[in-house]
């Protein structure tokens, strides 16, 4: 798994900030995952967006992508 943020994210605490939170996110939702690699780009919202839009998007983008498993179709809580 791979992170990652580019300057036009901001200064380094953003670029962080940004990273860290898509990390919270992979972790929430690994044990539902497929194996495989996963590289996670994160965009200037993900420093804005309040964390309920954030697990919304992240969960459309990995059923989109079908990397959830298969008896998984339902959103995950924690």
């Amino acid at each position: 798994m791979g992170f990652t943020a580019t300057k036009k994210i901001g200064n380094a605490v953003a670029r962080n900030r940004a990273k860290r939170r898509l990390r919270a996110l992979f972790y929430q939702y690994s044990p539902h995952l497929k194996e495989g690699i996963y590289i996670f780009v994160s965009k200037l919202a993900t420093v804005s967006d309040s964390h309920a839009k954030l697990d919304a998007d992240f969960s459309k983008m990995l059923k989109i992508s079908k990397t959830v498993l298969p008896k998984d179709d339902t959103k995950i809580t924690a």
